[in-house]
């Protein structure tokens, strides 16, 4: 007995089924977007539509409070080296027996720079494109001896060594004298306009990630830093 071959006509018949599938799943999806409406065509749009946002700035307050995270922005540091003397008398009464005399030769470091915990909102104006910050004015924040390459040059007590023994009070009293002594010439150096020059870049160059095209940044007048011996 022959096995009879399924004939070319039956896969004509399987193919046409296929096709009739097909497009009967594409008039059902047809038929659902015409009952929807506006919002089917309003959703496909949706899924290929590309939108911008306008860039924003952030508010004063916390620009201010990001700032005051930083809080001392250190912009100039002076390394200084000067000689002190410093002396004590031994007396008999008044009249004076012998002196002892200390020669120190410091080295000091001074840090000067804008203090960004005094800022306030105030002080800074913010518009759609545009920050107009005015900083505090720069200060000394640190000013400190390098006791490693400090020492004594010379110590004399006088004559026949009469002069009281104090090199450590000498030592100490040379190196107070020494904090004021170097802060005074580094703000001789003009160390505080400085100091604001490079606040001013430093900020400008932190603001710039904000997105404003146009950044205001201003300083204040320092106050004098002079010390008194």
């Amino acid at each position: 007995m022959k096995t009879v071959k399924p004939t070319a006509k039956f896969w004509q018949r399987l193919l046409l089924w296929s096709i009739g599938g097909i497009n009967l799943i594409v008039l059902m999806l047809l038929f659902s977007i015409w009952r929807t409406g506006d919002r089917a065509l309003d959703f496909v749009g949706n899924l290929f539509r590309v939108s911008t946002t306008e860039p924003s700035i952030a508010s004063s307050t916390s620009i201010a409070e990001r700032m005051k995270n930083i809080q001392e922005l250190s912009t100039t540091v002076q390394t200084i080296e000067t000689v002190v003397p410093a002396a004590a008398e031994r007396k008999i009464g008044d009249f004076s027996l012998a002196t002892t005399k200390l020669l120190y030769i410091a080295r000091g470091e001074i840090r000067a720079g804008v203090d960004l915990e005094e800022l306030t909102p105030t002080d800074i104006k913010v518009t759609k494109n545009k920050i107009e910050i005015t900083l505090p004015p720069a200060k000394i924040l640190d000013s400190k001896i390098d006791v490693q390459n400090s020492r004594v040059y010379d110590y004399n007590r006088g004559f026949l060594n009469l002069g009281p023994d104090v090199a450590p009070q000498l030592q100490t009293l040379a190196q107070s004298k020494t904090l004021v002594r170097i802060v005074n010439r580094a703000c001789s150096g003009d160390i505080l306009e400085q100091a604001n020059i490079r606040a001013k870049e430093s900020i400008i160059q932190l603001l710039g990630a904000t997105g404003a095209k146009d950044i205001i940044v201003k300083t204040t007048e320092p106050k004098s830093c002079k010390f008194t011996e």
